[in-house]
């Protein structure tokens, strides 16, 4: 089959959604010589450097006249409530990205970024989550339209997708639960451990020098949406502070997604200033130095079922606590404390017990190093490649001529 992908879309700044599109991208590059089908990468090469092992592929990539980036600020457009120009009605609706698939015989679609889906072509959709339908009320899945954009955009393109690929077991009882999507067309393919975590690299502690952070700080990287609960840690650390005299610094990696002034107030108000340390968007190198050398990574996050930064602590000999969400011990086994996110008592003990306990602390970071190994970008690369493998005879049924008529 000729099969088609964009270059990952989502920027730097987006945090995992950067971080996931990229690594299984470059897997696929890497994976291609293994594969009979043909891909064709839809890209603009002077804004982005090819990396990974282009030759691999079995047509070189082409150059296309449409960045990546206009892609981008096209699909996410449509989330803003004022604009000068049409938008289209859901973030998948661009005819003209279309044409140009059917233009170039495309037979099969990889959907490596959730911004984007085209379903006149037959394609495969990767759902990081539906957690519209579980937590409405957080503002960043339901105001400004966002709840009903979501739900256009799923149950227009899970029902069309020709395989649906979820992370987690839990993942796939919500799409069924939800969309009512045929189990044989959804998939399991556990989220793979970002690469750059399971590099091979000394402790890196000249790059963290230019933080000055105390020692023994709790690491939380995550965006300053309200999901992300980092109200949570907040609360905890103020607990042992208060009740046991126990001053644990914080430091808090993520852009600004609407939420981090709140955060920042509250800081204050609590009288955390000189335990609590923002240091905004960093680097790779940074974010690798920030996991080896932090006590612990505390993952308090509402939503799920998937989530990359305690796979990334894990592979970097951070031991973690995590919120123990539907699909977390599925994701995380017993390499992870798993806690109540609304209960910031249980978030200061496990806090607690880590800093009294280092056997425990070990022992979570022998595990979380075991599991980190499980999941790779090449497993998953090699799982879609699998999946091009079962689809295609079925699609050798018809020409990708006859997908002129769409265009009409």
């Amino acid at each position: 089959m000729k099969v088609g992908l964009f270059r990952p879309l989502a920027p730097e700044g987006i945090g995992g959604g950067y971080t996931f599109e990229h690594e299984v991208f470059e897997q696929l590059l890497e994976c291609a010589s293994t594969s009979k089908h043909e891909f064709v990468v839809f890209e603009d090469l002077g804004d982005h450097k090819v990396t990974g092992n282009t030759t691999n592929f079995k047509q070189a990539l082409r150059k296309r006249p449409f960045s990546a980036k206009q892609l981008y600020r096209s699909l996410r457009s449509v989330s803003q409530t004022a604009s000068s120009v049409p938008t289209p009605t859901y973030r998948w609706e661009n005819k003209w990205i279309r044409d140009r698939l059917v233009r170039e015989r495309i037979e099969f679609f990889i959907n490596v970024s959730p911004e984007m889906a085209i379903v006149d072509v037959p394609s495969l959709m990767i759902v990081w989550d539906l957690q519209h339908r579980l937590h409405p009320f957080f503002p960043e899945v339901s105001s400004g339209g966002e709840w009903q954009r979501r739900e256009d955009f799923f149950s227009q393109v899970l029902k069309r997708a020709a395989y649906v690929v979820t992370g987690t077991d839990t993942g796939k009882k919500e799409v069924q639960m939800f969309y009512g999507i045929p189990d044989e067309r959804i998939r399991i393919l556990p989220h793979p451990t970002p690469r750059f975590a399971l590099e091979d690299g000394a402790k890196d502690t000249s790059t963290l020098a230019q933080f000055r952070l105390p020692p023994n700080y709790i690491f939380y990287p995550a965006q300053f949406w309200s999901h992300k609960n980092h109200v949570g840690i907040l609360r905890a650390i103020l607990h042992l502070k208060e009740k046991e005299n126990l001053l644990l610094p914080v430091v808090f990696t993520g852009s600004n997604q609407g939420n981090e002034s709140y955060i920042r107030q509250l800081v204050q108000t609590l009288q955390l200033d000189d335990q609590v340390f923002f240091l905004g968007h960093v680097s790779r190198p940074a974010l690798r130095a920030l996991y080896q050398n932090a006590f612990v990574l505390c993952y308090s996050s509402f939503l799920g079922p998937l989530n990359l930064p305690p796979l990334e602590a894990f592979a970097l000999g951070c031991p973690v606590i995590a919120a123990d969400i539907p699909g977390s011990k599925e994701q995380l086994g017993d390499a992870a404390i798993l806690v109540n996110p609304a209960d910031h008592l249980q978030i200061a003990y496990a806090l607690r017990w880590l800093f009294s306990d280092n056997a425990k602390r070990e022992e979570l970071i022998r595990r979380g190093r075991e599991r980190a190994g499980r999941f790779t970008g090449k497993d998953f690369a090699k799982g879609l490649l699998d999946l091009l493998d079962e689809f295609e005879p079925i699609r050798r049924c018809w020409s990708a001529d006859s997908q002129d008529l769409l265009r009409s």
